[in-house]
Parts: C-alpha cells; structure tokens; sequence
C-alpha cells in the first residue's frame, strides 16, 4: 500500500487490528499483491516507483545489486519482509539477530526472493545450517554496514556517498515512514541538471514538454471558445442543419430545451479547460523536469480523452470543430508523449515537518477520492449518453417525456453527454495519477494545477445549474461533495506542497 493509504489508515489499523497485526497486516498485503501476476509492477506504479539511479548499485557481500539501500528486519517477520520489501525498493534485505531455532524460517522467507537475502548472526551452527540456504552470512555492525534510524531523507542520502556502503532502514523506520520512503530517497539520490529555459523557433527541436504545452494551450482556447458559442449562438449551422430546426423552433418545441443544452456545454467547456490546465501543469512541471511518471499520467489521459471523438459513430453527428480540433491537436499530443523523458532535471527539497507531511497525505487520498468519483461518474455519464441519455432529474427538468422527443434531439444531446463523460473521464485521470504521483514537498505546481482545474471544472457547473434553475439536490450532490473533498484536500496539502527553501 502507498504512503497516501498506509498512514491515514493507519490509525485506524491499529485501533481494528492491534498495531502489531495492522503492521503484519500491511506487509502481507504489499506481499499478496506482489505474488500476483504484474502484481509487482502495479505496486511500483502505486508508488511511482522508478530504477534506482546507477551509481546506487553496488555489492552486498560480494553479491550484485542493483541499489545498496536495503532494510533490516527480525527473523519473525522475515517472511513477509522479503516478499514485500523489494517491492517498494529495498535492495537487500538482512535478518538478525538469527539463532538456530529461527533456521526454518529463515529457509522458507528464502524460496522464491528477489533480492539477496544476508543473515547476521555470531553462531557457527547457524552459518553451517544456512549457508546454503541464504546469499551471505553477515553482522550489521561492520563498517560498511549503516543502519538508519531516522527517517530522514536527508540522511539515507548522505549515507550512500559512500559508495561502498550498505545502507539498511531499520523497523523503526519502515515504520514511520512508509512504504514509499525508498522511493523518496531514490529520488533525492538521483543526480539532476536545471530544467531547459528556452525553446528554439524550430519546431524540429521543440522538446516533448512544449508540444505538451501547445496541446493544453489549444485544449484551453477550444474550451474558451466552445463556452463562447454556448453563452452567444447555442447552435452552429452543422448543429441547425443536423436538427432541422433553430433556437426558436426548440423554444416552441420545450421552453427548457436550450437552457437545457447549455447546462450541458457549459460543463464540457469547463471540463476541456480544466483538462488543458492539467497538462499545462504536466508538460511544464512535470515533463520539463524530467519526471517520467508525468509524461505517463499524460500519455493516460489523453488516449481516453482522444478517442472519445469516436462517439459519434453512435449518432451518425460529426462536428466539424470538434473534428479539427481533435486532427490539430492529435499530432501534438503524439509528439509531446513518444519517448519518455531522459534526463532528470527535478529540485527535491529537504524534509519538512512530519505533522505537515501526515496532513498533505490525508489530502491525498482525500484528492484519489475525488479524481476516482470523477472518473466513475465520467463513465456513468457516457453510459447513460450512450443508451438511456436522459436521467430521471432531466426530464423533470425539462417536464416532458422522454418519447416525446424526436430522435434527432435525442441523438444530438445524447451525443453532448456521452463526449462530457468521455472528457471528465480524461480529466479524472489526469488528476488521479497527478495527485498520486506528483505529491511532494515543494512541488506548487501540483497544488496550482489542481486548484485551477477544480475552479473551471466545478465552477461553470454549479453557476449554470443555477442560472436555469436546474437545482435537483440529488443530480447536484456529486458536484458539491467533489468542491467540498477538493478544499479539504488542497487546504491540507498546501502547506506541503507549496513550502519554499529558507
């Protein structure tokens, strides 16, 4: 489990569980995962959990490793530790002190494991009973050996200059700090430059992080515009011609019709700045710097956003904007997400305060929450667009029967809903992998993009709710819980994510 449920739950555990059995509990969990198949690479993606920088590599008596940062544990949890701990990053995992009647399980936590396995003990009949059993027989008291029991950071880091030192987390540690402390630590080890400040006229040698740059910038300008042609014309003469009537036949039709359709447009409006918001935030935060988890949480989004076009082989309607909009910035957007970027460019600040860290974890979890309601509503509403396409508030609302309505409405508003669904779907992703990814000490830009996105993503949707007075308390209860959860999170995680060096 990541930091973002381990520590805010973990209260909770504890007082369920008994904290010995919540902690068992975690690592059997992390354990039980890993053994599945890609179990492994899901909890790394949980983490965002990426190689250890080379020149971390070492040796562990004798014995090749890919990272010298490893942890230290007593031979009752030896099991679990070995098939959880890797998972998360640890590069060698030793057990002590072990006496001979913890040999057996000694030998049954060493089927099957990933990393080498040393075992710290004085006793001759424990080397003989196990030598054939382990990867080495080893004390942590050598010199090469540094066990931390902070955890800090800063510290691990400063550990591992010595390149031929062995740096092991104590119980103590693991405890407190989490499952993504050696994540944490890879990345403050990891060797960085400074991020690019210009870009050429070019296009050829446009970097990655610009291309993502335009594509947010013509997703904001599209959004714009679509919110301009909803508060001005409502309908575009492919929309008229489609319909076979204007903005007064409709009126004549159902006085609630347009104002109908506006509710609607006005959310995708928002929805599509909101999604250009966060990919400016990607692009120039995250891709920029070199974070490879930004250009994934990008690539993700996008090619659930991208193909959402496809709806309209449902209702035979294909609008010309959308379409070239879609064509323009399609390319780009190939061009932003190909490779994945090679040089680490990031700042990781120092440790701040822990109360402060524990706090922006809650908010967190209270933003997954957020960005996965979201996404499930974004599939609802795609779901409904796609078959029944209206919801019973809607025609209150609109005070007619379903059946009262031509087919060629129907299909045009169906055709509306289902592409919001498909673009607050992209949205949630985009917020779901930032927020799980991203979340660290000074990162603003994180805070910022999320902020932003929230006000054009929730704010066009209650105003013009209220403004045509569609105000069904259980069609609109989603939309607040998401303000609500948003301010909370935010206002928790600030603190972290926007602190500066002093």
């Amino acid at each position: 489990m990541p930091d973002w449920t381990y520590h805010p739950l973990r209260g909770f555990a504890a007082t369920l569980l008994g904290t010995r059995r919540s902690q068992r509990t975690a690592l059997r969990f992390i354990g039980a995962v890993g053994s599945l198949p890609g179990g492994g690479r899901l909890i790394a993606r949980m983490l965002g959990h990426r190689h250890p920088p080379a020149h971390l590599a070492g040796d562990v008596r004798g014995i090749p490793v890919r990272s010298r940062l490893g942890a230290v544990v007593p031979p009752s949890v030896a099991r679990d530790a070995m098939r959880a701990l890797p998972l998360v990053g640890a590069g060698s995992i030793w057990v002590t002190p072990v006496s001979l009647a913890d040999v057996p399980a000694i030998r049954e936590a060493a089927v099957g494991r990933r990393v080498p396995l040393v075992v710290g003990s004085d006793a001759p009949e424990v080397a003989a009973a196990l030598a054939a059993d382990v990867d080495a027989i080893g004390t942590v008291g050598s010199p090469d050996v540094v066990c931390v029991t902070s955890s800090s950071v800063s510290a691990a880091v400063e550990a591992l200059t010595d390149p031929s030192a062995v740096v092991l987390a104590t119980p103590s540690v693991l405890v407190e700090a989490g499952p993504g402390w050696f994540t944490r630590v890879f990345e403050a080890a990891t060797p960085t430059s400074s991020p690019p400040r210009h870009v050429g006229l070019d296009p050829r040698r446009w970097p990655a992080w610009w291309w993502g740059l335009l594509v947010s910038l013509g997703m904001i300008v599209a959004g714009l515009g679509a919110a301009a042609i909803t508060l001005g014309p409502v309908l575009l003469w492919y929309d008229r011609d489609f319909l076979g009537m204007g903005l007064d036949e409709l009126h004549a039709l159902n006085h609630h019709l347009v104002p109908f359709l506006r509710h609607d447009r006005i959310a995708m409006a928002g929805t599509m700045i909101a999604i250009g918001v966060l990919y400016a935030g990607l692009a120039v935060g995250g891709i920029r710097r070199g974070w490879g988890w930004a250009r994934e949480a990008y690539l993700a989004s996008g090619w659930i956003g991208f193909p959402s076009l496809l709806y309209f082989l449902g209702f035979g309607f294909l609008e010309p904007l959308h379409t070239a909009v879609t064509v323009m910035l399609f390319p780009m957007f190939l061009l932003a997400t190909w490779r994945a970027p090679n040089r680490p460019q990031w700042t990781v600040m120092p440790d701040g305060p822990e109360g402060e860290r524990r706090k922006a974890l809650v908010g967190q979890l209270m933003m997954l929450c957020t960005g996965a309601s979201l996404f499930i509503g974004g599939a609802v509403v795609s779901v409904v667009g796609l078959t029944d396409v209206f919801v019973p508030s809607d025609l209150v609302f609109l005070n007619v029967e379903a059946d009262a309505l031509s087919p060629r409405l129907v299909s045009f508003i169906a055709h509306d809903r289902a592409g919001f669904g498909g673009a607050l779907m992209a949205a949630a992703v985009a917020i779901v992998l930032l927020s799980a990814w991203g979340w660290r000490r000074g990162e603003s830009w994180v805070w910022w993009s999320l902020a932003a996105a929230a006000v054009f993503g929730f704010l066009p949707a209650v105003l013009v709710h209220g403004v045509i007075h569609y105000t069904d308390f259980l069609h609109l209860a989603p939309v607040f819980a998401g303000v609500v959860l948003t301010a909370t999170a935010l206002t928790l995680a600030r603190p972290h994510l926007c602190a500066r060096l002093r």
